[in-house]
């Protein structure tokens, strides 16, 4: 008879060898560094370079071979599940396994001791912050650790750390951590840290000053990419003061080490790559590090994070359908993300473009991060700031260096944004154009371990020679064509960048879902509204299809605004169809079964680009039918269409299977009663 195997949660020890190499994903770090976005978004969905900070996390987990993701989002952690249940790291053929988890956590320290109580680690496990940009292969330094382990079971923790090099001068740390090492063993022996530019003394045991060879280092990065250990999550559990990963934790243990006996080592990573966008000057810097190539495969030619960027000939970055009417000026190490159209004599200076972005004509954009579905009017001048998502910015506005413009906000034409000012959804203005006073706006306090600035986005970052700069003289670059302004400033090229007639389309569709987006914000009358849009048809030469295509974009958009404030995704929807079903289907109007299909598909391909997007589709196709703005057929066929069950949409379209099944349902009910009412005729 074989011998008895002891179980270890529910597997032998036989097959814990074989354990999936787990890692913890912390999204929030709990502080205010990235307010005033990160108080109405989390930090982990903040565009770098027009894909999520967490994309480029669990792309670097999975190229490490880690295979399960216990991930806590902390903060907004609904944004956050909607995004990752959405994307492709759910799918069937995503290499991680990522487990959502939720905690009542107010500290890193909370996650950890939440994750120690679950008993969910089973060894060795790889814990990151969710903005981790890196392409360092972690496996020696893993076998370096469990070689460690295997001598010495108190090693509890290994911490990633990588010496700084001459491309650092771009990542100003407002913190500087004071390492004290044995470099014979890599043990930590002290840790401290200090504010950037301010005199530093530490105070070290004396016992550890016995040690025969010690190392202080003060140029050390630190990776936050750490390999633990159970026992590591247990003292955790064991001290509730234990807050902060460093300053708390890795001091405490290392204070109380005649105590506890536990040991933490270091691991330098060499010739790669590893940063975290802790702060936005990191933001900033390592956009510029991404920008350039300093990283090769992190290069975002390489479209690593699921963009899809092609290289021009001069030196920018395009994604697909993006209309760039003629004479423009795009300067090298611009990036512009698809269905985003830029107006004539527009000029884009070191700029990353988000996606779906309408620019008016004659702007003038330096050294700015305009984020997702943004509208910029014409004649406006935006200098080193950042422009939060579904922001409106009217015609003849000027916003200066370090300005944050949050999520959703609305700018009147004509406005002035001061340096470093902050504006939100909930901001307003002065009859001149002046913002007035806004509480939201001013709440947002310091970490206490940070250093406050008068922009924490100007001033680590936008001082840097490498934006106040240009390298490239516009003048003498080769360029492509349709990029550049002619020489002689004539318009005899065509209208947009390869004069098509889909560009053509694709401009008026922007524009015009523009122009409805702004109108619903003003809840103007439908009717209204219908009269402009007839006339904005006329003018632009667009077809019935085009329209429709507008007015879905816009129905969808509007809504999304709508839960991102707070609405509900059902009364958003309701709410919003019920104002402007005219705009979708005029009273007693023909209108085909087709085009019904192709308006479903064109909202459905809308709101799969957004966070909300596939809570919304299930009241969004249920209202359309009780409004009786669609016939039945139109759904079922939209639902069949092998249109709506493409990869990038089939999240969307599988949200609304409960309600088709209802309507399957319903209809196989109507044909039994009616099956009934024949049979008794007959009788």
């Amino acid at each position: 008879m074989p011998p008895k195997q002891t179980k270890v949660a529910g597997r032998t020890k036989e097959d814990t060898k074989e354990d999936p190499l787990q890692a913890v994903v912390v999204a929030d770090t709990f502080e205010s560094k990235f307010a005033p976005f990160s108080t109405e978004r989390p930090r982990c969905l903040i565009p770098l370079a027009n894909a999520p900070l967490i994309e480029y996390t669990l792309e670097y987990l999975a190229s490490a071979g880690v295979q399960d993701v216990f991930f806590y989002a902390g903060a907004h952690i609904e944004q956050v599940e909607t995004y990752l249940n959405a994307s492709r790291w759910m799918s069937k053929s995503s290499p991680l396994k990522i487990i959502l988890l939720r905690c009542m956590a107010t500290s890193v320290g909370d996650i950890m001791r939440d994750i120690d109580q679950k008993r969910l680690i089973q060894g060795d496990f790889i814990c990151v912050s969710g903005d981790i940009i890196s392409d360092f292969p972690i496996s020696k330094a893993l076998r370096v650790h469990k070689q460690r382990r295997e001598k010495d079971k108190d090693a509890i923790m290994t911490i990633l750390v990588r010496e700084r090099n001459q491309s650092d001068h771009r990542h100003k740390d407002q913190i500087v951590p004071t390492f004290v090492i044995d470099p014979t063993k890599d043990r930590i022996l002290h840790y401290e840290e200090s504010f950037a530019g301010t005199a530093f003394g530490t105070h070290v045991d004396p016992e550890i000053l016995k040690t025969p060879e010690l190392d202080v280092r003060q140029d050390l990065v630190d990776c936050r990419i750490d390999i633990g250990t159970p026992d590591m999550l247990s003292l955790w559990s064991d001290n509730f003061d234990n807050q902060h990963p460093r300053k708390d934790f890795l001091y405490g243990v290392l204070k109380d080490y005649e105590l506890n006996g536990k040991t933490i080592h270091t691991y330098v990573v060499d010739e790669h790559y590893a940063h975290r966008v802790d702060s936005p000057a990191a933001y900033a810097a390592i956009t510029y590090d991404l920008q350039h190539g300093i990283a090769s495969s992190l290069a975002l030619s390489n479209n690593i994070a699921g963009t899809r960027f092609q290289r021009s000939r001069k030196n920018i970055l395009k994604e697909d359908d993006v209309i760039i009417q003629r004479p423009t000026r795009l300067d090298h190490g611009t990036i512009v993300g698809s269905g985003t159209s830029i107006g004539a004599s527009t000029s884009i200076r070191k700029t990353i473009v988000g996606r779906r972005c309408q620019i008016g004509k004659r702007a003038n954009i330096d050294s700015a991060f305009i984020w997702d579905d943004v509208t910029i009017g014409s004649d406006v001048k935006i200098s080193r700031a950042i422009v939060g998502s579904e922001t409106f910015i009217g015609d003849k506005c000027v916003i200066e260096d370090g300005a944050l413009i949050s999520f959703g906000s609305r700018i009147p034409a004509g406005s002035h944004i001061p340096p470093g000012e902050r504006v939100t959804s909930t901001s307003s203005f002065n009859k001149d154009g002046t913002l007035a006073k806004d509480p939201a706006a001013d709440a947002f306090e310091s970490d206490e371990d940070e250093p406050t600035y008068e922009s924490q986005w100007a001033r680590p970052f936008y001082g840097q020679q490498e934006f106040a700069e240009s390298t490239f003289s516009l003048d003498s670059d080769a360029s492509e064509p349709s990029d550049e302004i002619s020489k002689d400033g004539s318009r005899s090229a065509s209208f947009v960048t390869h004069g098509s007639e889909e560009d053509t389309s694709e401009r008026f569709v922007h524009d015009t879902a523009a122009i409805l987006v702004q109108r619903m914000q003003e809840d103007r009358n439908s009717d209204d509204m219908q009269s402009e849009l007839m006339g904005l048809r006329f003018s632009g030469g667009a077809d019935g299809g085009q329209v429709q295509k507008a007015v879905a974009i816009a129905l969808s958009r509007h809504i999304h605004s709508e839960v991102d404030n707070g609405a509900s995704a059902d009364k958003a929807t309701r709410k919003t169809l019920e104002q402007y079903r005219n705009l979708v289907r005029r009273p007693n109007a023909e209108q085909t079964i087709e085009e019904q299909v192709v308006f479903l598909l064109e909202a459905q391909l809308d709101l799969s680009r957004r966070t909300d997007g596939a809570r919304i589709m299930p009241f969004f196709v249920k209202d359309l039918y009780d409004l009786e703005v669609f016939e039945e057929e139109a759904f079922t066929k939209w639902f069949d269409d092998e249109r709506s069950k493409e990869d990038n949409v089939a999240a969307t379209r599988d949200a609304a299977e409960p309600f088709i099944d209802w309507l399957a349902a319903t209809d196989e009910e109507e044909s039994e009663e009616e099956e009934e009412d024949d049979d008794g005729e007959e009788d």
